[in-house]
């Protein structure tokens, strides 16, 4: 019989099955030709499913991480019992070069980040293969992006497997669809499912949607994709709604379409650029637009115009209603999201509102949000890399404070201008616009002096950094290798 494609089949399995199921229920005539295949057809559904999960399995790896905090049930009488923890996610290699993309709670605070390849099936279950011949390597954490709880991770590999993003697949609800991952740390489980819809949005105050399905999802899955019958990527696995903890058919994804934005950003700054045009927006409900008399009972309303910002300018009020942008119908606040981030920073954003009953277009001089981080880039030299942090820093002096996202606590020492990508660092946990002020209690007061601390110390022995981040100070620990 010549092959078909797995989406055929489904189609002539079940169109030849109902056939079948009328003739039961009267009395047993001789086999059909239809009746016969049927097999034959089961058969080859199941060697194509063999197939699809063969192909996308090598692409989706364990991510193992191990940082430092406080211990689930701890905290009684103000005291929290800080430990060093472990957790365990997945991921998918969207890029042959050894990209890796998976959730940012994953990774979040890790101190160490390690990726498990997949290993090749074995024919039998009894041919295990040793646990010392699994490629587990170290990652470096690339950026990460909380609002949409993505992260791309970076390891040392060349020619790897990888999985094209299905950016511009169109998704179904009922679509069959695979989760692969890592549940509760089990290597490639391959669980089978449908979309059960393809916009689901938990909370209205939040831009973000995801794609709903029941394929089995549990701990561990998170960062894992969900793969439709062509081998695409359709959405990165990252929560469930559970009673008791595991699966109860509701697992959702982040669509492929943000995975890849977010991608591409992470990719080339590090982190997310966005247009901004400062205002507020929530989503319009039934009783927001009775309250306010809107005109309209959905959609998105401005809650608040920044004074003097670009859309105070141009007249944007609030209470005005949002019904598209750049010609884009404006349905719900993922939609005012999406459009604001897919603007050219450049260009001014075409805006349809309603105030009252009046239809208006205004016209929004945008501008692209910069993170106080791509200022610091600007001052990355080659000669300033500390490979065994993999950062590259920078003596503490006016031109940096000025670039710093907040007010400098301790007026010396040692400024991360960004990471290095290094995989044989030391750390992944220190960040551009943090400030090094100790090393083993000993005051940094240069580059120069950080690097000679760090070559006096042997294998083995510990690395305590005090740093002040954001305002605050913590310490960095770990061990010299």
């Amino acid at each position: 019989m010549p092959s078909l494609p797995l989406r055929t089949f489904l189609v002539v399995y079940f169109a030849l099955m109902a056939p079948g199921l009328l003739l039961a229920q009267a009395t047993q005539p001789p086999a059909s030709a239809a009746e016969s295949r049927t097999p034959d057809l089961l058969r080859q559904f199941n060697g194509s499913l063999e197939a699809l999960v063969a192909k996308v399995s090598p692409a989706v790896v364990q991510i193992q991480v191990t940082g430092v905090g406080p211990l689930a049930g701890s905290g009684k009488g103000g005291v929290a019992l800080i430990a060093r923890q472990r957790a365990i996610g997945s991921g998918v290699i969207v890029d042959p070069d050894g990209y890796i993309m998976t959730n940012a709670h994953v990774v979040e605070g890790a101190q160490r980040i390690r990726v498990v390849l997949p290993v090749p099936p074995s024919e039998s279950p009894l041919d295990a293969t040793p646990v010392g011949q699994r490629q587990v390597l170290d990652a470096k954490l690339v950026g990460l992006h909380k609002d949409t709880d993505l992260a791309l991770l970076k390891i040392d590999g060349h020619n790897l497997p990888s999985l094209p993003l299905g950016i511009r697949r169109p998704v179904h609800t009922g679509e069959m669809v695979l989760a692969i991952g890592s549940p509760e740390g089990l290597q490639s489980s391959v669980t089978m499912g449908v979309v059960s819809s393809v916009w689901r949005q938990p909370d209205p105050d939040q831009p973000m949607v995801y794609i709903q399905t029941d394929a089995p999802i549990n701990p561990g899955n998170s960062g894992g994709p969900l793969v439709d019958l062509d081998g695409y990527v359709i959405g990165l696995n990252t929560f469930i709604l559970s009673e008791g903890g595991g699966s109860e058919g509701l697992g959702f994804a982040i669509p492929a379409r943000i995975v890849g934005f977010v991608y591409g950003n992470l990719r080339k700054y590090g982190h997310v650029h966005r247009t901004e045009i400062q205002v507020s927006a929530q989503t319009v409900t039934p009783t927001l637009a009775a309250g306010l008399g809107l005109a309209q009972s959905w959609g998105v309303v401005i809650s608040d115009v920044i004074p003097k910002g670009p859309a105070d300018v141009a007249g944007v009020k609030v209470q005005d209603v949002v019904v598209a942008i750049d010609g884009r119908p404006i349905l719900g606040l993922p939609a005012l999201t999406a459009a604001l981030y897919l603007h050219p920073a450049d260009e001014a954003v075409h805006i349809e509102i309603l105030r009252g009953n009046d239809k208006l277009t205004l016209y929004v001089p945008a501008f692209e949000h910069h993170e106080k981080e791509d200022q610091l880039a600007d001052f990355i030299n080659p000669n300033n890399r500390i490979g065994r942090l993999g950062v590259y820093v920078m003596d503490l002096d006016d031109r940096l404070r000025s670039a710093m996202s907040s007010e400098v606590r301790i007026p010396s020492g040692v400024v991360v201008l960004g990471q290095s990508l290094d995989l044989n660092a030391l750390t992944s946990s220190l960040r551009a616009g943090d400030i090094i002020h100790t090393i083993n209690r000993v005051s940094v007061q240069s580059a120069d002096q950080l690097r000679s601390a760090l070559r006096g110390l042997k294998p083995g022995d510990p690395v305590v950094l005090q740093i002040e981040r954001l305002g605050q100070l913590q310490y960095i620990d770990f061990e010299m290798e």
